[in-house]
């Protein structure tokens, strides 16, 4: 599904950017991706005892798969709410990068900064990846509204994904529900390749691959942050050094 253009009056409100965030999420796989991941969630939420009105909050407070896992895991398995609240916290830490990196794709001269808390809540890395698809698209004056809209399909999607999952949880095998929580990493994976557009993009993924089995080999328990800063900060010297010889 196309955006409206950069001329249609469908961009002349703000409301009407918001509604064109809504749209947005039927134009993505990534939405099925969500679904079915938050399917899982939802069983998962069921097996480990939560209520499902838990698990709901959980979704619109935390938006993030890996971070509720680790909520209901370490909840499920004993662990007390700071314990708990630590894990996510860490895990949120991901995000961080993500934040700082879409939100300047909103900014305006004039935006105040309480105009970018609900999109900051709202990014995660299936709204992230769609931000730089969809965002140079829309005038720029529109983006924040284009993005709540964005956000609040998601979740209404991932809402409704966890409601089945929950209510179908006693039918669920348990080997296809950890199965499709495998998704969402995978999804990211091809789309972060699909989105590659320059020499440094390509490096950086392409080192991270390669690293990552070398570092889990040590089992240092960051393997990925290892990894994944390794290769950033080679893919940005080759990116410095090729500007140099431009």
């Amino acid at each position: 599904m196309a955006l409206a253009s950069l001329e249609s009056p469908q961009w002349m409100s703000p409301g009407r950017a918001y509604l064109q965030g809504v749209r947005a999420v039927g134009s993505t796989v990534l939405t099925l991706v969500l679904f079915a991941t938050y399917i899982g969630i939802g069983a998962l939420a069921h097996d480990s005892r939560f209520s499902l009105g838990w698990v709901l909050l959980s979704t619109l407070l935390v938006w993030a798969g890996p971070a509720q896992i680790i909520l209901i895991s370490s909840l499920g398995s004993g662990a007390t709410a700071i314990q708990a609240a630590i894990a996510v916290t860490v895990s949120a830490i991901r995000l961080f990068p993500m934040v700082v990196s879409v939100l300047p794709l909103m900014r305006t001269p004039t935006t105040k900064l309480r105009q970018l808390i609900l999109p900051a809540h709202f990014i995660a890395v299936t709204l992230w990846v769609e931000c730089f698809r969809l965002l140079p698209q829309v005038p720029r004056e529109r983006r924040i509204p284009f993005t709540i809209g964005l956000g609040t399909g998601l979740v209404s999607v991932c809402l409704t994904a966890n409601l089945i999952g929950y209510l179908l949880a006693a039918n669920l095998p348990q080997l296809f529900g950890a199965a499709i929580l495998l998704l969402t990493p995978l999804a990211f994976l091809l789309s972060t390749a699909r989105n590659c557009r320059e020499i440094a993009d390509v490096v950086a993924l392409g080192l991270g691959l390669l690293l990552f089995p070398i570092v889990a080999y040590f089992h240092t328990g960051v393997d990925v942050l290892i990894s994944g800063v390794a290769a950033g900060t080679i893919a940005y010297g080759v990116h410095r050094w090729k500007a140099r010889r431009a």
